[in-house]
């Protein structure tokens, strides 16, 4: 019994460690995409390549709207959006989960506020693209954010359960564009 529990934790952990880590490199060609997005409750399409024109994007992948752990990274986003933008950046959220929240989600003042967009990615098929899928429920994303050079490349991933480091990681990331040039 104990060496079958030792090797469900085994199972367990590898499978945690092979979602903390995010597919797509530091170089690869970022995914082009389009998708239904809400900012502030009103609705629009988001583009990717529309948004690179303007500079780097912040590519936030969560897996649904309104639960606890996406509520604070949202909230913790719309707290450093103006920062995002003092450098430059646009900052979209992604999920496939609660799309049918999302209006509410993107004007709510205990998530994004207002002050950055969320899209629906039905299915996940952006995520996918992005290796940015839930294993343990396909059809909804994980929690893996992508900085994307306006060139189009990935300049940082960064994937971990928690939501309390995509913020930093990302801005971080984003600072680090100003030195290179991009």
């Amino acid at each position: 019994m104990k060496i079958l529990l030792k090797s469900a934790g085994l199972a367990v952990a590898l499978t945690l460690a092979a979602t903390a880590s995010a597919a797509l490199k530091t170089g690869a060609p970022a995914p082009a995409f389009s998708a239904p997005a809400y900012l502030a409750g009103k609705p629009f399409t988001f583009t990717l390549a529309d948004a690179l024109k303007k500079g780097p994007v912040v590519v936030y992948f969560f897996p649904a709207a309104n639960t606890a752990g996406c509520n604070l990274e949202a909230h913790l986003f719309s707290e450093a959006v103006d920062q995002f933008k003092a450098h430059g950046a646009t900052v979209i959220g992604v999920t496939a989960g609660n799309t049918d929240q999302l209006a509410d989600f993107s004007k709510n003042t205990e998530t994004c506020g207002g002050k950055f967009p969320v899209a629906a990615d039905e299915g996940a098929k952006i995520a996918a693209k992005y290796d940015a899928t839930l294993a343990e429920k396909p059809g909804w994303s994980d929690r893996t954010s992508y900085v994307i050079t306006p060139q189009g490349t990935v300049a940082h991933a960064y994937s971990d359960r928690s939501p309390k480091q995509h913020v930093q990681e990302t801005l971080d990331a984003v600072k680090a564009l100003e030195h290179t040039g991009h």
